[in-house]
C-alpha cells in the first residue's frame, strides 16, 4: 500500500482570508477586550487602556522574533522570570585566606574535591561510586 505523505506540515492553513485561526484568536480576543472597555468606560480612558491589549494582540498575531512566534517567545520569557535559578560561582582565595590560621581546621585535599569535568557521564559515575562508598561506611559503622 502506498500513502501519501504530507507537505509543509510547518505552514499553517489560512482560514479567515489572509489569517490563520491563531492570528484570528488573537486579534479578536484584543478586539473583544477593547470592546468591553469602550462599552464601559469612558471614551479616552477606554483608548488608553486598550492600547496595550491591541499591541499584544497584534504582535502575537503577526510578530517574529528570530523566525518563531512572539507567543513562544513571550511564554520563555514568563518561565524565565518565574522559574527558579542557579547562580555559580568559583570563589578565588584572597591572599589573607590563604596563610594559615592556627587552630582552624584544615582545608580539604584536592584529591577529594573532584574537578569539573566536560563529561557528564563521568559526573554521574563519579556521583554514583561517593553515595555507594557513603552508604557502605554507614553500614560498617552500624555493624
Amino acid at each position: 500500500m502506498q500513502y501519501q505523505v504530507p507537505q509543509f506540515i510547518e505552514v499553517e492553513d489560512k482560514i479567515f482570508g489572509p489569517l490563520t485561526f491563531k492570528q484570528f484568536a488573537y486579534l479578536a480576543g484584543a478586539g473583544g477586550v477593547s470592546l468591553i472597555l469602550f462599552t464601559f468606560l469612558p471614551t479616552w480612558l477606554a483608548a488608553i487602556l486598550s492600547l496595550p491589549f491591541v499591541a499584544l494582540g497584534i504582535a502575537l498575531a503577526f510578530y517574529k522574533v528570530n523566525d518563531r512566534p512572539f507567543v513562544v517567545a513571550l511564554e520563555l520569557a514568563v518561565k524565565y522570570y518565574l522559574g527558579g535559578k542557579l547562580y555559580l560561582w568559583k570563589q578565588r582565595p584572597s591572599a589573607s585566606a590563604e596563610r594559615e590560621v592556627p587552630g582552624a581546621p584544615a582545608a580539604p585535599s584536592p584529591a577529594l574535591v573532584p574537578k569539573i569535568s566536560e563529561s557528564k557521564l563521568k559526573d554521574l559515575a563519579w556521583s554514583l561510586n561517593i553515595k555507594d562508598t557513603s552508604r557502605s561506611s554507614r553500614e560498617e559503622g552500624a555493624e
